[in-house]
């Protein structure tokens, strides 16, 4: 019970600190809370926090609301959930309430204008770093890079809603692991770690070695 509390008030207090800093939304925080929740402590792996960021950005409702959610929730049940979720909405909110209140003073300032340029520009490489790591993990054959493509054509051509997108990535991921199961192909749903790499090329060593020393034999 203490251990829970304990990450309870943890959670709280990373989500209160990375809330202020997000700007940009969630996906410009996936970095940071990524850094702080994989790297620093070790509560989650990469291949975990990447299923979370997915989730987290095709559920309803604001990705950075959802992140904080999910990880709460797989970390300390429904009282972590509702601390991550507090944790990041109360500083913004306090945030967005005080430049609510300011910003018919500082609207067309010339240093105000300058600061938000430079933050948008900040918040590209945020988003692009939390795409790289993402796409580290989620990119691993030929099927799932065909997929991410043909996704990036639809929404950047056509400019199809992301839903539809979401919905047709889901449908073909279906179809794809159902035939590859009927062909009798190797399904894979994520990349291989280093551990099962060594494994394999092991095995194959092993099976080279084998047909090697039957070829003498013969």
């Amino acid at each position: 019970m203490k251990d829970k509390i304990s990450m309870v008030i943890q959670l709280f207090w990373l989500f209160m600190k990375i809330g202020p800093v997000t700007f940009g939304g969630g996906y410009a925080m996936m970095a940071l809370v990524e850094r702080e929740v994989v790297t620093k402590r070790s509560w989650l792996n990469e291949r975990e926090i990447s299923d979370l960021f997915s989730v987290a950005g095709s559920a309803p409702g604001g990705v950075a609301v959802n992140v904080a959610a999910f990880i709460g929730y797989r970390l300390a049940g429904a009282l972590g959930a509702t601390a991550a979720v507090i944790g990041i909405a109360l500083p913004t909110f306090a945030i967005v309430l005080a430049l609510s209140l300011s910003y018919s003073a500082i609207e067309g300032h010339p240093l105000v204008e300058s600061a938000l340029k430079g933050i948008h520009a900040a918040i590209i490489g945020l988003i692009a770093v939390a795409a790289h790591r993402m796409m580290k993990s989620a990119l691993f054959d030929k099927t799932t890079v065909a997929v991410s493509l043909a996704a990036l054509v639809l929404l950047i051509i056509f400019h199809l809603n992301p839903i539809y997108i979401i919905l047709c990535g889901l449908v073909i991921g279906i179809i794809i692991v159902n035939v590859k199961k009927k062909l009798g192909i190797p399904v894979q749903t994520e990349k291989p770690s280093g551990a099962a790499k060594k494994e394999k090329a092991a095995s194959l060593n092993t099976k080279t070695d084998e047909q090697s020393k039957a070829k003498i034999q013969v």
